[in-house]
């Protein structure tokens, strides 16, 4: 009998794989961080013994889920300046805010806070952009969470950056630190077409070149972002970035609201990846993204919460009922975005997006321990038809019950082992006391 750190038995597992494979009372045994075996738990049993073993009867298995685009350090903004449209938002309150009050501390304990509340709701990985992210990436690895983050890059100068050259030496900073790490991974990060001169845009992709690292960016938010970057380039945003040599396998764009025919057809070319922000799209009213084209077309899309000052929580579970339901009443077509297809947006199309899929995002042999328990014995989830139907339309991120990332336990029965949850948000208090000030000047 061959002896493995840990086996989680006994319940219904959904692995996310190209069969969309569902297991009825089977086990799944972990050696260090990868997975040695899924299988009915009688025959785990009788091949493996564990150091620990988890009881997962009346209960959900599944590969955790991939958040593909945050701010996670702007928890420390939630609720500062909602219900408000996206230039008005950015121009007049967040980036003031920011310049007044993100520093290393808010970037360190904010992106802590995050991580507690994406490990609760059963996130076990996020690509983040924001600023000092190598205190981003600290946190994660001290909670351990995987992570793809990337310093934000703009023409202008950030609390952190005060040159686009400074930018692009910190992200290279970020790029030799992190290399190789196993759970941290690097992201070259222009904030978007408006804020980042074609120069930057250039030198930010030779620079991802040269690592062979991904590129990721704000792109076609709202129908007035597409008008600016129309006048300013004399074509389509996209084309520009054709024509500069920024679409490849590895470039990721955030939002892509105002995406026409021909956009997704280039993308769909080019092997471009997309991230949907359902929340953050609807409480900015920026519109709603042609994801059942962009599918349709062959593009890999994936689903992300956007940051909680535009979302206001980092619960996938919320996201994906909302990009359910969403796109159904847009197109008046409940057969559209099926909750089979965005609980694999969350998953294993999240994994490919962020080109992470040979080892995250279904559970398979080989693959890493990144694994989520929901328990389903409670009021709101019985009965059970359809697991996926449950993970859309009826469950939440409370329900989460345990987590594991990268074979390591990171939350057994809803409390966190990496995190003191009390310590966090008393930091962030304290951190908010100062925004609260500087609001009103």
């Amino acid at each position: 009998m061959q002896k493995v750190d840990l086996i989680i038995t006994g319940g219904k597992i959904l692995l996310m794989d190209e069969q969309n494979t569902h297991l009825e009372n089977a086990s799944i045994a972990i050696d260090k961080c990868d997975i040695i075996a899924i299988g009915s738990s009688f025959d785990i049993s009788k091949k493996y013994s564990a150091k620990k073993t988890i009881n997962a009867e009346n209960s959900l298995i599944m590969p955790g889920f991939v958040n593909c685009h945050t701010h996670a350090a702007m928890t420390c903004f939630r609720g500062i300046a909602d219900d408000l449209e996206l230039m008005d938002w950015l121009n007049n309150y967040i980036f003031p805010a920011e310049a007044q009050n993100v520093n290393k501390n808010l970037a360190y304990w904010g992106t802590m806070l995050g991580c507690a509340e994406m490990i609760k709701s059963g996130t076990t990985t996020f690509k983040d952009m924001y600023i000092f992210e190598d205190e981003t990436a600290r946190a994660a690895k001290e909670a351990g969470m995987r992570c793809l983050v990337g310093e934000v890059l703009f023409d202008f100068s950030s609390p952190n950056i005060k040159t686009p050259e400074e930018g692009l030496a910190y992200t290279r900073m970020l790029l030799e630190k992190w290399k190789d790490d196993p759970l941290v991974n690097i992201i070259v990060e222009p904030h978007a077409l408006y804020t980042c001169s074609p120069s930057l845009l250039t030198e930010a992709k030779k620079l991802a070149n040269e690592f062979n690292a991904p590129v990721g960016i704000h792109l076609l938010e709202n129908k007035e972002e597409r008008e600016q970057l129309k006048e300013k380039f004399g074509k389509g945003a996209v084309a520009f970035l054709k024509d500069i040599g920024y679409l490849d396998d590895k470039f990721i764009a955030f939002h892509c609201v105002c995406f026409d025919d021909d956009d997704i057809n280039l993308f769909a070319q080019h092997d471009c990846k997309i991230v949907h922000n359902p929340a953050s799209n609807m409480k900015l009213a920026s519109g709603i993204a042609p994801v059942p084209d962009m599918i349709k077309s062959g593009v890999t899309v994936g689903l992300g919460t956007d940051g909680c000052a535009s979302n206001n929580n980092l619960d996938m579970i919320k996201d994906m009922s909302l990009a359910a339901k969403l796109h159904k009443v847009a197109r008046l077509d409940p057969t559209v975005m099926d909750a089979q297809s965005v609980v694999r947006m969350a998953t294993i199309e999240g994994a490919k997006v962020l080109g992470m899929d040979k080892f995250i995002g279904s559970l398979e042999v080989g693959k890493k321990a990144d694994i989520i328990i929901i328990g389903l014995n409670k009021p709101h989830l019985t009965p059970l038809y359809n697991e996926y139907s449950h993970l859309v339309y009826a469950a939440s991120g409370a329900d989460v019950d345990t987590v594991i990332i990268n074979g390591k336990l990171v939350m057994e029965n809803r409390k966190l082992l990496t995190i003191d949850e009390n310590e966090v948000m008393q930091k962030v208090r304290e951190i908010a006391v100062g925004i609260k000030e500087s609001l009103k000047k």
